[in-house]
């Protein structure tokens, strides 16, 4: 087992990058509730998604959000998908967005995967709508 040195650089980042785009709420409500068996998945994808990935300045907050909602409801991802749909608060993608990813969930991933995305993405932008988005 090694020991752990510290954040690097890229954690760092990401981490910034993390609170920027879902909110210093949920990012401490999560930080606060990570256990010690959970920390090396946080810090991975604090690095790895976040720092690497989300980072980047090759595509905006709304391209990278638009395609990880996109993916997110392709492969069923749902609790992680309406997190993301709560995040385009913070990252500019708008609800003609969200609605144009689920035609091509539909189109691509398939008509049950994309009305279940629908109907969770609908949800998610009422409450928003309603001031009670994350």
């Amino acid at each position: 087992m090694t020991q752990h040195e510290g954040p690097s650089a890229r954690h760092d980042e990401g981490m910034a990058t993390r609170r920027n785009v879902l909110g210093e709420n949920y990012v401490d409500a999560r930080v606060a509730a990570t256990t010690e068996f959970e920390r090396p998945f946080q810090e991975l994808i604090t690095e790895a998604a976040w720092g690497h990935v989300w980072s980047r300045d090759n595509w905006d907050k709304r391209q990278r959000s638009i395609v990880t909602i996109a993916l997110l409801a392709g492969l069923g991802h749902y609790d992680e998908m309406v997190m993301h749909i709560e995040a385009t608060v913070r990252t500019g993608a708008t609800e003609d967005d969200i609605r144009e990813i689920m035609l091509h969930v539909a189109i691509y991933a398939g008509v049950p995967t994309a009305n279940h995305a629908i109907k969770l993405a609908r949800q998610a932008l009422e409450r928003m709508k309603g001031g009670r988005n994350v």
